[in-house]
């Protein structure tokens, strides 16, 4: 890679954390008035699919696989990839700071470690191990201590914002055991949007929580449509990296996802945080960096679907 290359997909790079990271304070302002997360998780879905059919149709790919063994890849990306992630995402967001979601998102790396030694996936390493217990640590720190979180009952909501971390974690070792069943990143992403849509819809509306977009339209609305739509960009991005720059370049936007996060609703929100919460995020983070797959293996996996939901 040239310096001239260099400079240019690390511009890209920063774009796509960036973008990335301001879904999460986003997310925060669609939940501020009460709008459910069954009713937000639908529409997200509907907007997300309809940037996805204008990217695949500029793609000259405008026809979605719909054999059976490509709808089985919907139906679980969306379940594990959008749907049970977004649910459990949604509550937390909505009383927990922004800025401590994207952190806790950033543990993602350090769960899927875990998960691919039970499945077969990878192989031992101790100083992935080591990075694991440095996440673990720099939780507890978030947790623990009485003035890490701006309120003592926000703790409660600490486990339900690991869900989504949890499935994202899941579906990337899901995508590594089994595979797509020839489908690229892009296809599975649009296959999945349609499908979560037409999941999410009868949830939303047994629920009581359909969002009818013939009204007046306020910052929450308009905010969802932003993250969704920012999403299917970023990510439409970031594959498109990983073909020009290659994996372990392109895997790096995880680090500036979760700077960028916090740094977006510290400007939007006007966040604040403890030193407690600044000494958990440099811990997780340094505890991703351990868990991250070395050059080789990553070169051998190739780029897994991962954070659909995000």
């Amino acid at each position: 890679m040239s310096r001239k290359e260099l400079a240019f997909f690390s511009a890209i790079l920063l774009i796509l954390g960036a973008g990335w990271g301001i879904t999460s304070p986003l997310s925060k302002i669609a939940v501020s008035t009460g709008y459910q997360h069954f009713g937000l998780i639908f529409w997200q879905m509907v907007v997300g699919a309809l940037c996805m059919a204008v990217i695949q149709a500029l793609r000259g790919r405008a026809r979605l696989p719909l054999r059976a063994r490509a709808l089985k890849v919907y139906v679980i990306i969306a379940l594990i990839g959008s749907v049970i992630p977004n649910t459990a995402s949604y509550q937390a967001i909505a009383h927990l700071p922004a800025g401590v979601m994207s952190v806790l998102l950033s543990t993602i790396p350090m769960l899927a470690f875990p998960i691919a030694l039970a499945l077969g996936v990878e192989r031992f390493s101790a100083l992935r191990l080591a990075g694991l217990g440095l996440g673990f640590a720099g939780v507890m720190l978030l947790v623990l201590p009485d003035a890490s979180l701006p309120e003592a009952a926000m703790l409660a909501w600490i486990p339900v914002a690991m869900i989504p971390a949890l499935f994202y974690a899941f579906e990337g070792n899901y995508v590594a055991r089994w595979g797509t069943e020839g489908l690229d990143a892009i296809e599975v992403l649009y296959g999945a949007s349609i499908v979560g849509a037409l999941i999410a819809l009868p949830l939303a509306l047994g629920a009581g929580q359909f969002i009818t977009p013939l009204k007046p339209w306020g910052a929450p609305d308009w905010a969802l449509v932003a993250s969704s739509a920012i999403h299917v960009m970023v990510y439409a991005g970031y594959v498109w990296l990983v073909g020009r720059a290659g994996p372990v370049f392109a895997v790096q936007v995880s680090y500036l996802v979760t700077g960028f996060g916090v740094i977006w609703a510290m400007l939007i929100l006007s966040e604040t945080y403890s030193p407690w919460f600044w000494a958990a995020m440099a811990l997780i983070l340094l505890g991703v960096c351990l868990v991250q797959p070395r050059r080789a293996e990553t070169l051998e996996a190739g780029p897994a679907m991962g954070e659909t939901g995000r």
